[in-house]
């Protein structure tokens, strides 16, 4: 899904603990070509992906080479086998795997790999300047850095031996001896032990290679005498003066270089200040002065290697997030920041309803009506409309119904080059680099760094003025580049994991995984997201592929936030990842670790799934005609995974960013359908997921049937850096009768579920007591009762994916439907109900509620309830009983 980007090069090697060694010889190397052959003879849109066992990767074109097309990959040395991946730009495989190539016995020249489109494997044929030898794999410092493990492909002969060196910052490292281990491994005793805080290189036949020296981060140790705890790191203003704060505890220097502008090209620095050490690692500097809108960074000299970089703490940058700037904060507050609340505070977050968004695709198109494109501005534009008329932007989500708005990531990014805005470029995002600043491309002047802080404010201070909450995407699991993040450059290689190979883990597929089991950097994250919640008024949090951080850094973040903030949400991706953790015992934030972290709650993919299909392949799902679907569904719906048993924690959707839009994806499974069918079948996947106990979420766009078609008039599944035309929302479809009907449907089923308390309860046991799977014998018919506190109140669910319609009988009571067919509200539907039985069309949700009430909650966006205040609890008195009324609150507190 997302892009790969670490680059080896010599000076850095000094710093940052990389496994891919460097040769020393120009003449020296392996050469792979990688000859691809398509009987199509369509190679424009392929590319292959290529890495070293163990290292990152990168695409390399296919060129025209005697008669054949060819990708050419320079191996860097040491390297045993790459691995490849012919692929197209949004990552269509022609082979879905892994595949690699072994040169083992290649020291130099080149290899030649042949790969036919669709066959796996490769052939493999070695050219005649290909020089066959004993190659080094990897050499590894012990953990009291008293010798050295070496590791080649074959046994040395003396001359081999001898040739080996060892050398630091400060000279040569004497050898004692070179001992045989057996199976092609040596080890070097050294007659000085090595310094762990530093970095060495070994020379074995003219090449030098990085020593893998043992991490000391992680250690108890280090932690105890480097565990920074306050609350100032960074840049402190005042008008008096601004205190910086760097934690660097392996710098023998630092310095902070205050500069005029924010653009990293311009040779304008004004002074470098020098700092003082102080605890716990931290270096100190005040600068006595208002020196608002001055832009810094910080410089470092580790191991002799001197280093500058942004502030990890920085609060907001200049362009590209290269410079860090002082700012006063206050200044950038909207009118009203003060009074600015939550717009749904004291409910619980299965009252929530999701819609996730991404900023540019929610105004970039003509049809918005909006003047800030792609802007956080276009947030504030009240009266927008499309070329028909009708209303777009902020005033058509709160139309809508939505709670909150789930806003794709805002920090800043480094996908998207804030100098060429007038060049069109389109990114999710998921590529963090400065995590406490918003992205500058979404302001009106990147430039300037108060200005994206001041209109991300605006943003949310206009959204909670529509009653609609913010939820923050981010991105903690990994950063655009580990080798140039700022925290990285200041303290090498400590924000990320590094395995026993010196490589940086890669289980997040972007190149590196955040070691956020390390003191420092938990406190980081932990700060960073409080940061959001003080500062900009966030009222949740989605984490990116949360599964790679460990439970404890996960339950202190929610802990501390609700310390303050006590209606903030919490939720995120829970998949099993493969990590190379720095510390045992320890338990990631994934699916099945959710009774670990009762604060915080994760996508559910059963669900997803078992309604639409699986999004790895092309089946079908309940909603689209496939059987054996119904026995995890009826679990789905009362909130009975596998992992979890508990409403709160569990994330209901059909569709997100990820993959294809809902409707794509029931297309593609269902080519022989009609159109009327495939909108039924979206519609009766937002049914099941909509009125499922657990937390709604949905993708913007959803309720318009919202497609991603390519210019080859395929649907496209991995959308993150293609075109505005692609991804943005397009209002003027609101002009087709089947989208208006389609949107009234989402908008009935949220005013449904926004108005019935029954379908948001907050844990297993209210579930338990009033939800009930109804047998219907009938393949591919679901039905469920859930009981109110009364028989007078409760709501009857089906859901048909036949193509035939239904009937199914009714319990006891005055029941009326709501939902059926093509309509969905809060108004009774009439013919639906014959002789105690309800008729369920086909492919389709009916849904019936009994009782005046039915489960009546008394809040939500527009409630008149809620806005007339506490005194508006009496208006249940007056339409009602004593008895209601006490009953009421007795429900609610379920």
């Amino acid at each position: 899904m997302k892009l790969r980007r670490i680059i080896t090069g010599f000076l850095l090697a000094l710093v940052i603990a990389l496994t891919i060694p460097v040769s020393t010889r120009a003449d020296s190397g392996v050469i792979l070509k990688v000859h691809y052959e398509r009987e199509d003879k369509d190679y424009a849109p392929w590319d292959v992906w290529l890495w070293p066992a163990g290292g990152d990767g990168a695409g390399y074109a296919f060129e025209p080479e005697d008669g054949e097309m060819v990708a050419t990959m320079e191996v860097p040395a040491g390297v045993i086998s790459v691995g490849f991946i012919v692929r197209t730009q949004d990552w269509t495989k022609d082979i879905d795997m892994d595949q690699f190539i072994d040169i083992t016995e290649v020291v130099s020249g080149t290899v030649h790999a042949y790969i036919k489109s669709g066959i796996e494997g490769y052939t493999k044929f070695y050219g005649d300047d290909v020089v066959i030898g004993t190659k080094l794999k990897s050499a590894v410092c012990s953990d009291e850095g008293d010798g050295i493990l070496l590791t080649f492909t074959g046994e040395l002969n003396e001359a081999q031996q001898a040739s080996i060196e060892v050398s630091g910052t400060e000279g040569p490292v004497e050898i004692a001896e070179i001992s045989y281990l057996g199976d092609d491994k040596y080890m070097l005793k050294l007659l000085k032990k090595l310094d762990l805080k530093r970095n060495y290189r070994l020379k074995y036949d003219g090449e030098a290679f990085k020593v893998n020296m043992p991490s000391i981060y992680s250690t108890p140790k280090f932690e105890e005498e480097y565990t920074y705890t306050g609350d100032d790191l960074g840049a402190n203003y005042t008008k008096e003066k601004t205190v910086f704060k760097l934690w660097a505890p392996t710098a023998d220097e630092a310095a902070v270089n205050l500069y005029e502008s924010g653009n990293q090209w311009k040779q304008d620095l004004i002074e470098s200040k020098s700092m003082t050490k102080s605890v716990n690692g931290t270096w100190e500097l005040a600068v006595d002065s208002d020196i608002a809108g001055t832009y810094y960074t910080f410089t470092v000299v580790v191991d002799g290697a001197r280093q500058e970089a942004c502030d990890p703490y920085a609060r907001t940058t200049g362009v590209n997030g290269k410079r860090a700037m002082v700012i006063d904060l206050d200044a950038t507050d909207p009118e009203g920041w003060d009074k600015d609340v939550n717009p749904h505070t004291g409910e619980n977050i299965t009252d929530a309803i999701i819609y996730e968004l991404h900023v540019r695709d929610f105004s970039i198109d003509e049809s918005s009506g909006m003047v800030n494109k792609g802007k956080y501005l276009a947030f504030t534009e009240k009266g927008t409309v499309n070329s028909l008329g009708q209303r777009t932007g902020v005033d058509y989500l709160k139309d809508l119904g939505i709670t909150h708005l789930h806003i794709l990531p805002f920090y800043d990014y480094g996908s998207v080059d804030e100098l060429s805005l007038d060049t069109p470029q389109f990114n999710w995002g998921y590529d963090p680099v400065n995590y406490n600043v918003p992205e500058g491309s979404y302001s009106t002047d990147p430039s300037d760094g108060a200005v994206r802080v001041k209109e991300a404010k605006q943003m949310v201070k206009a959204l909670h003025d529509n009653g609609i909450s913010v939820v923050m995407d981010v991105v903690y699991n990994h950063v655009y580049s580990a080798k140039d993040f700022c925290f990285n450059r200041l303290v090498p290689g400590y924000f990320s994991r590094i395995n026993e190979n010196g490589s940086y883990s890669n289980g997040s597929g972007c190149g590196n995984d955040t070691a956020s089991e390390r003191s420092m950097v938990r406190k980081y994250i932990v700060d960073s997201v409080n940061y959001w919640a003080d500062e900009y008024h966030i009222d949740g949090f989605r984490f990116d592929l949360v599964g790679l951080l460990d439970v404890d850094t996960v339950n202190e973040i929610v802990e501390s936030v609700h310390a303050k903030h006590p209606d903030v949400i919490f939720y995120g991706e829970g998949w099993v990842m493969n990590t190379d953790v720095t510390k045992e015992g320890l338990y990631m934030a994934t699916q099945r670790s959710s009774a670990r972290t009762p604060g915080f709650a994760y996508f559910n993919d059963g669900i997803r799934d078992a309604l639409k299909g699986s999004v790895f392949n092309e089946e079908t799902g309940f909603v689209s005609g496939a059987k054996g679907k119904a026995a995890s569904l009826s679990s789905a719906f009362m909130a009975k995974e596998g992992w979890s048993n508990n409403p709160s924690q569990i994330v209901n959707y059909a569709s997100c960013h990820d993959n294809m839009t809902l409707i794509d994806r029931i297309s593609v499974s269902r080519k022989d359908a009609s159109r009327e069918e495939l909108v039924r079948m979206n519609n009766l996947a937002a049914a099941f997921y909509m009125c499922s106990e657990g937390i709604p979420f949905m993708q913007a766009g959803e309720e318009m049937l919202r497609t991603k078609v390519k210019d080859d008039g395929s649907y496209d599944s991995n959308s993150y850096a293609s075109t505005d035309l692609v991804n943005s929302i397009k209002w003027d479809k609101l002009g087709e009768n089947e989208i208006l009907a389609n949107v009234d449907y989402y908008k009935g089923l949220i005013s449904f579920r926004k108005t019935h308390h029954l379908l948001c309860l907050i844990d297993e046991a209210s579930v338990k007591e009033h939800v009930t799977p109804v047998e219907t014998g009938i393949d591919n018919v679901l039905a469920f009762e859930i009981k109110g506190d009364t028989d007078k109140e409760g709501i009857f669910l089906i859901f048909n994916a036949t193509t035939e319609s239904v009937e199914i009988p009714l319990p006891e009571g005055n029941w009326k439907a709501y939902i059926a067919g093509s309509k969905a509200g809060t108004k009774a539907i009439d013919g639906v109900i014959t002789a105690g039985k309800a008729t369920a069309g086909p492919i389709s949700a009916t849904v019936l509620s009994k009782g005046d009430q039915a489960g009546l909650k008394l809040f939500g966006g527009d409630n008149p309830i809620k806005k007339a205040g506490p005194l508006a609890v009496i208006l249940p008195v007056a339409i009602g009983t004593v008895a209601g009324f006490i009953s009421y609150f007795k429900r609610r507190r379920k």
